[in-house]
C-alpha cells in the first residue's frame, strides 16, 4: 500500500510542528507540504490525500472547504467549528460523497476516555461541573473539549430523566459561575506552565467523584492524530469527535 500523503496546516505552531514531526517518523506517511498562514493551500493539496489542519478558527472554514473541493479528506483540530460551521460544512460535503473529514475537539485518547466515563456516570449524580486549565496563549475559552464535554453530559442527564443540579446562588460576580454549556458550568483557568487539562466534578449526598486528565506535552495528542489521518478515508462525510471510531 502507497504512504499517505499529508498536508499539515497551521505548520509552524505548536501543534503544527508536533504534527509534522509524527508525520515524517511514520513509515506508512509522507509529509509533502506546509502551509503557514497566507499560504495557498491549492499546489500542495493538488499533491496531498489527507490535509491536517491545525491553523486558527478564523482560517479554518475555508482550508477545510478546499480541501473538500480538492477531493482530499481533513483531520480538523482547530477550535470554532460551532453549529453554523458544521451546517455549512455538511453541505460541502454533500457534493463530494467519497471526501471523509473529522473535526476533534481533542485527540488526546486518554482526554476522550475522561468525556466517556463521564458521560456514563453523569445520570448517577445529582450535580456535574467541568473545569478546564490550558496555557494562556489559548484563544477561546471554554475549551472546545470542555463545550463537547458539558454538552454530551447534559445530554446523556437529559436522557436519563436528571433534573437541573441544584445552585442556590443569588448573587455572584460575572463569570464566577462559569460558562452556562447546556445547564453545565464549565470554568476555565489559563495559566502558564499547563498544556491542557480537564476535570469533570460529579457530586450526590455524601459523595464526589472527579475524572482527571492532564496533557503534559503535545505529544499526547499525536497518536490520535495519526489514528485520524489512517482512518479518515474510511469514513466518508463529516465525523464529530474522534471517540466515535475508538468503539467507546
Amino acid at each position: 500500500m502507497d504512504a499517505l500523503r499529508v498536508v499539515v496546516s497551521g505548520a509552524s505552531g505548536r501543534m503544527g510542528t508536533a504534527a509534522c514531526a509524527a508525520v515524517e517518523a511514520s513509515d506508512d506517511l509522507v509529509l509533502v507540504g506546509r502551509l503557514g498562514r497566507g499560504d495557498d493551500p491549492s499546489a500542495a493539496l493538488a499533491g496531498a490525500d489527507v490535509l491536517v489542519d491545525l491553523s486558527v478558527p478564523a482560517s479554518s472554514p475555508a482550508l477545510v472547504a478546499a480541501a473538500v473541493e480538492a477531493g482530499v479528506h481533513a483531520v480538523v483540530g482547530t477550535t470554532g467549528w460551532d453549529d453554523a460551521r458544521l451546517a455549512t460544512l455538511r453541505e460541502q460535503l454533500g457534493g463530494a460523497p467519497s471526501v471523509g473529514v473529522l473535526v476533534a475537539p481533542n485527540f488526546s485518547v486518554g482526554a476522550l476516555l475522561v468525556t466517556a466515563f463521564a458521560v456514563r456516570a453523569a445520570r448517577f449524580f445529582e450535580s456535574v461541573e467541568v473545569l478546564e486549565l490550558h496555557h494562556p496563549d489559548k484563544v477561546d475559552a471554554p475549551s472546545g473539549t470542555a463545550v463537547r464535554t458539558a454538552r454530551l453530559v447534559a445530554a446523556a442527564r437529559a436522557e436519563a430523566g436528571v433534573g437541573p443540579a441544584p445552585d442556590a446562588t443569588t448573587a455572584s460576580l460575572p463569570g464566577s459561575r462559569g460558562a452556562d454549556v447546556d445547564g453545565v458550568p464549565v470554568h476555565s483557568v489559563r495559566l502558564r506552565g499547563l498544556v491542557a487539562s480537564q476535570e469533570v466534578l460529579l457530586g450526590a449526598q455524601g459523595e464526589t467523584v472527579s475524572l482527571r486528565h492532564d496533557s503534559i506535552d503535545r505529544s499526547s495528542f499525536m497518536p490520535g492524530v495519526l489514528l485520524a489521518v489512517r482512518q479518515v478515508g474510511s469514513h466518508p462525510g463529516l465525523t464529530v469527535g474522534l471517540e466515535h471510531w475508538l468503539d467507546l
